[in-house]
Formats: C-alpha cells, structure tokens, sequence
C-alpha cells in the first residue's frame, strides 16, 4: 500500500453559464470555488469551503441559477477573482499543496481566467485529474460524471450538485475512495 503524507487541496469551480453562447460581450468567470482539504495519510476530509467571487465580465444566466442555485445577488457580495485567488495561497497553501479536481476543467478556467484578468495563477504544478485516475482505479472505459462515480463507488451524494463547496466534498470522498484502492497519483503539469 502506498503511503501517501500531507495535503491535498480538492477544487471545484462553479462559472458563469449560458444554454448556448455567452451573450456578446460576456465570458464565463468563476462565481464560486468550492475546496475541500484532504489527509492523505489519514484518508480524511478535513474540511469543506466555499468561496464566492463577484464576476465583472458576465452577469449569471437564470440557466446558471437553476444548474447552480446562484444568484446574481449573492455573487454580488462575492470577493473578486483576485482576492479569491490570494485567499488560496495564503489559507490553503495552493502553491505549496497539491491538489485535484474532477477532469481539467476547472484548472484550464483557473488558467484562462487568470490569464486574462493578470492575476497570479494560484496553484502549483501538483495537480491530479482525479476523474481520470477514479476511472483507471475502476476499470472503467468512459470516464462517469461525479454524480454516476458516486453511484458506482457506492458513496452518497452530499449536498447540492453543481455547487462548488459540496462538490468539491463529493470528489475529495472520491479521492478518498481510490486512495484506498491504492490507486492514487499525482500528476505535475505545465
């Protein structure tokens, strides 16, 4: 058995949505980061954040308030982008830590956001596409959403899908999940 030590940062990033295109002049943008830090050595979750962040170039679709429960008055009283990202170095060592979510998306809307805002990328080079390694851990030939490889590791869903503090405490029980199949890994990315 592998013996993994530390911690690990479990993200999940709720945008800005629409039922087809932006709207002219709108892009998506994070609106809440939920984050779930992980005792990889005691194979627990440790504790559960959300974070919300005011968008400045897109205002939230009704789509988007029935997928994520979101309003555009609650994002409103969000802190900005910025702010949201200093939040995750300073109080979870984002760049120190290694850290996960379920496939690429949220790191590449990190990566986009950031590039074209001029903030600094919060995170380290550590990630895990945890979707990827759950389905490799299962043997599986497509890789499920989180809600279906809940169902198939036998776990209950927690909370409200499609918001980012309880799903990122969904995926961090996945981790745990393949963590004790022995199964886990981390990747390092450009």
């Amino acid at each position: 058995m592998t013996n993994w030590t530390g911690l690990l940062n479990v993200v999940d990033v709720e945008a800005t949505c629409w039922t087809g295109d932006p709207p002219p002049g709108q892009t998506n943008e994070i609106i809440e980061i939920g984050i779930t830090v992980v005792d990889l050595a005691t194979r627990t979750r440790l504790s559960k954040h959300g974070i919300i962040v005011r968008p400045t170039r897109s205002t939230v679709s009704e789509f988007c308030t029935e997928l994520t429960t979101l309003t555009q008055q609650q994002v409103d009283q969000g802190i900005d982008f910025a702010q949201a990202c200093r939040l995750l170095t300073t109080e979870f060592a984002a760049r120190d830590r290694p850290w996960a979510s379920w496939g690429d998306y949220d790191r590449n809307q990190f990566r986009t956001q950031c590039a074209a805002t001029g903030v600094d990328y919060p995170f380290g080079p550590d990630h895990t596409n945890a979707k990827l390694v759950f389905t490799e851990s299962h043997a599986l030939r497509r890789r499920p959403g989180m809600d279906k490889a809940l169902k198939l590791a036998e776990l209950p869903l927690d909370g409200t899908h499609h918001r980012g503090e309880d799903d990122a405490w969904n995926i961090a029980a996945l981790v745990v999940n393949v963590l004790d199949r022995d199964s886990w890994r981390i990747t390092t990315v450009d």
